[in-house]
């Protein structure tokens, strides 16, 4: 139950949840868990940095215990109201009832509709800062990263920012920091949380970390909300940030699709194989068995889609339609795409899907293509030609 001092007098108090395989309801798979970091400074004002998801309220509590007494916390720091963060406040105000809590306007107004307390509370907006004693923070808001009420909060003296969910990843380990686990894993959560939560948000989070960039903040370390903190090279999950929000893509293809009886997956596996040969690396995705938080990171690095399904009652099968509607929410730009699958006797899922590509954003590069029952020999090869027509649109 003990916290990790992460820098003199700065704790790391939060929980790791190794069994969550679901976030956000059952919209993001977590196979490898994740964490709810909060910081806890030691000054002559002692200041709580956000707290932990309600099941790990007691631990929490334990590991601030361990160090100091929860009644003697002056300052509460939320940068995000998100139940995940905040679900603890209630039980941790118990034993610091006039503690003072420092949040934007939009995370005033929040905490009160999810607990009806009247805490102390100080609104505060960007450039406004406190003193703790020897150390001072400083807030700024990041509106849209990636709710109305988030803010950053910064340690000067220590060259600390505490960005709450910029920069974090579902991840739970026993080490805390990026130097002490694998690069890979690290990285490929990252990108995994970035493309799934932070997708459509990338143009706001550009010119945040453009404001950022133009404070001049030294930073040493990067302690987010969820996974491991950045000390080792902090630059790097940044100059990540920026690549991503971008949307700087690889020249890779990304094939997801729905059957009924195996002939539009016949049709997919003739069209990867048309890719590959054009020296285009390809993923392929069943998607009522794939794992969709997976398919979102592959498709979010991936500069071109081909999307196919059955069609059933004149239109796409219901699992892709669910996927495509999810897919489109994240607003996917500078991306190409096409359409296929296979019909009986009338069509309708290519029309659909074309639609569906269209409200998203994503370029269509060329008209669907449609198979009546079972592919033929030649029906595969015409497959195989769309596959290598396609990966010209992406090399």
């Amino acid at each position: 139950m003990v916290g990790l001092e992460i820098k003199k007098g700065i704790y790391w108090v939060g929980a790791i949840d190794w069994k969550v395989r679901n976030f956000h309801g059952h919209t993001y798979s977590t196979q490898r868990g994740t964490t709810y970091n909060s910081y806890l400074i030691l000054d002559e004002k002692i200041t709580l940095i956000d707290t932990v998801y309600g099941p790990f309220c007691g631990e929490f509590i334990e590991r601030i215990r361990a160090i100091v007494d929860p009644a003697k916390i002056d300052y509460i720091i939320v940068n995000h109201l998100e139940p995940d963060h905040t679900q603890a406040l209630p039980e941790i105000m118990k034993f610091c009832p006039r503690a003072q809590l420092f949040g934007t306007a939009k995370a005033k107004e929040g905490l009160y509709r999810h607990f009806y307390q009247d805490w102390n509370f100080k609104v505060v907006k960007s450039g406004d800062k406190i003193s703790l004693g020897k150390r001072n923070l400083v807030f700024l808001e990041a509106p849209m990263i990636h709710w109305p009420d988030s803010m950053f909060t910064y340690c000067p003296q220590e060259e600390i920012l505490f960005p709450n969910d910029a920069f974090g990843q579902h991840y739970a380990s026993a080490e805390r920091f990026d130097d002490q686990v694998d690069d890979y894993v690290v990285m490929d959560e990252a990108v995994k949380y970035y493309a799934n939560i932070l997708w459509p948000l990338g143009s706001v989070i550009f010119k945040k970390i453009e404001e950022v960039q133009k404070m001049n903040l030294p930073i040493q370390i990067i302690a987010p909300s969820h996974g491991i903190i950045w000390r080792k090279n902090p630059a790097k999950i940044i100059d990540a940030y920026l690549s991503w929000s971008k949307n700087e893509t690889n020249p890779k293809a990304v094939i997801i699709y729905e059957t009924m009886y195996g002939a539009t997956e016949r049709m997919a596996r003739k069209m990867a194989e048309g890719l590959s040969d054009s020296g285009v690396l390809t993923s392929i995705f069943n998607i009522p068995k794939a794992d969709r938080t997976e398919v979102i990171k592959e498709m979010f690095e991936a500069k071109g889609y081909l999307i196919g399904s059955s069609t059933h009652d004149n239109d796409i099968l219901p699992n892709l339609a669910g996927f495509l509607e999810f897919l489109k929410g994240l607003k996917p730009k500078n991306r190409v795409a096409a359409a296929f699958g296979s019909y009986g006797w009338a069509g309708g899922a290519v029309k659909s899907i074309e639609s569906i590509i269209n409200q998203a954003g994503i370029t269509l590069n060329q008209p669907g293509l449609g198979v009546q029952y079972n592919p033929s020999e030649a029906d595969l090869k015409q497959c195989f030609e769309f596959g290598k027509n396609f990966a010209k649109s992406i090399k």
